[in-house]
């Protein structure tokens, strides 16, 4: 069904500019990406607003959220608690638009195993090296944190033939070209299932 919304999401290590890359998505003139917002128990960072960049929320209610079945999948990662909301996926299918998820590797496979009609397009940066200028210019981690993100870096960039599509962040606007054209490809796969949820 060419008309039925997709579920795209983007993947891959932290560093790869998987945020950024969404953004660029979905200010494209006459983009039908929706946005998913996750569910987060960390911080927001400098620039962050809540329900717009994440959905920032207590311990307390991230566990109810569990316990009352509201997410499509969470995880901890890097010590902190991040999910997905089932009403936020509903709120951009409602629109008729296709929905577009930013998580981590675990996270893309936990969903792509529960909806195999989904869409994965794994996110890599260019270098090690340009990974690791961009965690360090967040200036919101701790050295322990870049470390430990850099270490798990590693390990996923060797999963990176698991998903879908991969796509090479060494130029923004490429790259959202790029993944843009990926999507209007699949819309028009014949045989496509449609999403439900």
């Amino acid at each position: 069904m060419a008309d039925a919304p997709l579920l795209v999401i983007l993947t891959g290590p932290s560093g790869a500019g998987k945020d950024t890359l969404a953004a660029a998505l979905g200010s494209r003139p006459g983009s039908s990406i929706g946005f998913a917002v996750t569910a987060t128990t960390r911080p927001p960072r400098q620039g962050e607003t809540d329900g717009r960049d994440y959905h920032f929320v207590s311990d307390a209610e991230f566990g109810r959220m569990i316990r009352d079945g509201e997410m499509l999948e969470h995880a901890i990662v890097y010590g902190q608690n991040k999910g997905v909301p089932i009403s936020s996926v509903r709120r951009v299918l409602d629109e008729g638009k296709d929905v577009l998820l930013r998580t981590d590797v675990q996270g893309a496979r936990f969903i792509k195993k529960q909806m195999p009609g989904a869409l994965t397009i794994f996110v890599a940066p260019p270098s090690r090296e340009e990974m690791e200028r961009r965690l360090r210019e967040r200036d919101s981690d701790s050295e322990s944190q870049v470390a430990l993100r850099l270490k798990t870096a590693s390990e996923e960039m060797n999963v990176a033939g698991e998903f879908d599509h991969t796509v090479v962040n060494d130029d923004l606007q490429r790259a959202a070209t790029e993944i843009a054209a990926i999507i209007a490809r699949e819309r028009e796969r014949p045989g496509r299932e449609p999403l439900s949820l």
